[in-house]
């Protein structure tokens, strides 16, 4: 029995991974830049904290 179904085409493939790769970095690079506005705007002494 045949498989019926949408086939990507080789060029599709190769855009969807490289739009797949395009929204990874671009997630990453949002926490990255959320996680270090956090820090600014907690200030040096988060590190120096009482445990």
């Amino acid at each position: 029995m045949a498989e019926d179904g949408i086939r990507l085409t080789e060029e599709q493939k190769k855009r969807r991974r490289a739009r797949n790769i395009a929204i990874g970095l671009a997630i990453g690079a949002l926490v990255i830049l959320f996680y270090l506005v956090t820090i600014v705007k907690l200030g040096p002494g988060v590190v120096n904290r009482p445990l």
